[in-house]
């Protein structure tokens, strides 16, 4: 093993977190050296070529899926027009000319897997920092830098679960993501194949092979979440375009969420979820906008499409609500009999077939080609986190999801507080008393504690080393905009450079655990017992960090549009340098903690 020289940043994935995150810091420190590292072959992280098999395309339409300083459209079109869904090799073709214009794209490193990363101590701040142990082929060497900040996100590694009798089964086991490599033997030789999962993956890929002629059996788990919902672009009895309708500020308002306050309206959402006047009216917007999928998806006029009606109020699924971005109408195939829609148990695999248990439907058997798992991925980054002498640092420590016994008397405090300031909250849903969880992580206990990071980014036990810091680990529908608020605000607390104080580890501690404690409530239905799961609470996150920075997150020009005017990426153009700005004229000031 061959040590590599120091550098000042290592960057893990080159997603849309990780790319903005290295440019943001060189942008600030134009002579850092900068490295990038991503197990996969190409640009892009969830977007990498080899992810993109033919129709996959984003929720998103055209402009809401760019970076503030590199629109989607002029010098950088790539042929997609106003109201067109953003195709997934735009995506992958967007990123990689984004890192080539802004010179970042030479410091990526690809095919290189970070393995462990160890603790450095040191009383100087620059020698502090972690020393790399990172595989590349059949070769390895070690980095040393300064800082690390993990933008592998929450699905970078996929989880393919394992079936009984899968060894003799004869047939394709394929995760979705890898759906590319597969793609032209299954959709020239298939006549049937199974996708089992209930999330908008699956529906992806259900509707990609039902399109080419090819039946599809679509296993939905009974112990699971059931299907997500699946909301048309446009909703409300308005036709709000829904990316938009996420963004307006008004509409922020009718969401509890816990650091709602930094959007400097306390007081309006005061009224809004701690009385019983403004919970009916909060309750009425939420009534509407799930009614309006439920009546315009019509699932209850056909037996079959039924079976894909969610099991959960739209209020408690977060990023769980996905949208309807295909070409012809999916619920067609269903009540013709091209997706056939199971809601039972995969018992085992045998030869080219499929073996299912339902407590409703009775046992059956369905011969496929191939099995497509839309499984999720395992949300934990792989690497190991090592102390000094070696020993493995402990999950918590570092602020990642973990197994414990049992509540602690701060966390009952939080609940108490979380469910004082918003009374709603405590009508939690019935969810399905026959939940249990698929995946099996290494045969460990079944985690019970959420990611925990200061403003979702930073573990609280590292506050002050200023040394590591997460980007991308949340799931929101307004990825740029939350990059570009986590890449400034990382690069200013590495800096040195933020207007919060953060010598009170005990308080930075509390706020972290109420800000992840909040999920467990807020989202019983999506992934807020695990991570950030929120949709429209984005503008307010935004809005907390920039208050950090010194900014304001208020960028309309005028109270009426502020309320009522969609965010997007051309208000944040040029925060940067509004930021360094605001640095050269001694406006925020500097915290040496």
């Amino acid at each position: 093993m061959v040590e590599d020289s120091k550098v000042d940043l290592v960057v893990v994935g080159a997603g849309w977190y990780g790319l903005m995150t290295a440019k943001t810091y060189r942008d600030v420190n134009p002579s850092a050296n900068v490295v990038i590292l991503d197990v996969s072959p190409t640009i892009g992280g969830v977007w990498a070529k080899h992810h993109l098999y033919p129709g996959l395309k984003t929720n998103n339409m055209l402009g809401t899926y760019e970076y503030s300083d590199f629109p989607m459209s002029g010098v950088n079109s790539f042929g997609v027009k106003p109201g067109e869904h953003i195709p997934g090799d735009v995506v992958h073709s967007y990123l990689k000319k984004f890192a080539q214009t802004f010179g970042i794209y030479d410091q990526c490193r690809f095919g290189e897997k970070l393995e462990t990363a160890t603790k450095i101590i040191s009383d100087k701040d620059e020698e502090r920092g972690w020393l790399l142990a990172i595989q590349r082929g059949d070769a390895s060497y070690t980095l040393r830098t300064r800082r690390l900040v993990m933008a592998t996100g929450l699905h970078s590694t996929p989880f393919l679960p394992k079936f009984v009798g899968a060894a003799d089964s004869n047939m394709d086991i394929i995760h979705c993501s890898d759906l590319l490599q597969h793609s032209e033997k299954l959709f020239a030789n298939s006549k049937n194949v199974a996708v089992f999962g209930g999330t908008k993956s699956a529906w992806d890929a259900a509707y990609t092979f039902a399109s080419k002629g090819i039946h599809v059996d679509m296993i939905i788990r009974e112990s699971g979440r059931g299907p997500c919902w699946m909301s048309p672009p446009y909703v409300t009895p308005l036709k709000k375009w829904l990316e938009k309708l996420v963004s307006t500020r008004f509409l922020t308002w009718l969401s509890p969420c816990v650091w709602g306050d930094a959007d400097g309206f306390g007081g309006i959402r005061g009224l809004l979820h701690g009385t019983a006047a403004g919970r009916k009216l909060v309750n009425g917007f939420w009534g509407v906008l799930g009614n309006d999928v439920i009546t315009s998806n019509e699932y209850d006029k056909h037996p079959e499409t039924a079976k894909l009606k969610p099991w959960v109020d739209a209020f408690w699924v977060a990023t769980g609500l996905s949208i309807l971005n295909y070409p012809s109408n999916f619920f067609d195939f269903v009540k013709e009999g091209k997706i056939t829609v199971h809601v039972a148990e995969i018992s085992k695999l045998s030869q080219k077939s499929i073996h299912l248990t339902s407590t409703k439907e009775g046992d059956s058997i369905i011969t496929v080609d191939a099995l497509l798992c839309a499984t999720g991925f395992q949300f934990i980054p792989s690497v190991k986190f090592l102390s000094e002498n070696g020993e493995p640092i402990d999950a918590s420590t570092v602020g990642l999801p973990h197994h414990a016994d049992s509540d602690n008397d701060l966390m009952d405090e939080i609940d108490k507080e979380i469910l004082t300031r918003f009374p709603r909250l405590k009508d939690q849903p019935t969810l399905n008393p026959a939940l249990k969880p698929l995946r099996d992580i290494n045969g460990a206990k079944e985690l019970n504690r959420p990611y925990v990071l200061y403003r979702f980014m930073v573990p609280p036990a590292f506050i002050n080393d200023r040394s590591i810091g997460f980007a991308g680990s949340l799931q929101s529908i307004c990825t740029p905009l939350i990059a570009q608020s986590q890449a400034l605000w990382l690069t200013a607390y590495f800096g040195q450079k933020l207007k919060v104080n953060t010598d009170d580890e005990a308080k930075v501690k509390r706020e972290a655990i109420l800000h992840a404690r909040f999920g467990k409530w807020r989202c019983p239905g999506g992934s807020g017992s695990l991570w950030p799961d929120f949709v429209f609470d984005s503008i307010p996150y935004v809005d907390l960090l920039l208050a950090d920075l010194g900014l304001s997150g208020r960028r309309k020009g005028g109270m009426i549009k502020e309320c009522f005017e969609p965010y997007g990426t051309g208000d944040y153009l040029g925060l940067v340098e509004e930021w360094k700005r605001t640095i050269d004229e001694g406006r925020t000031s500097v915290v040496m903690v």
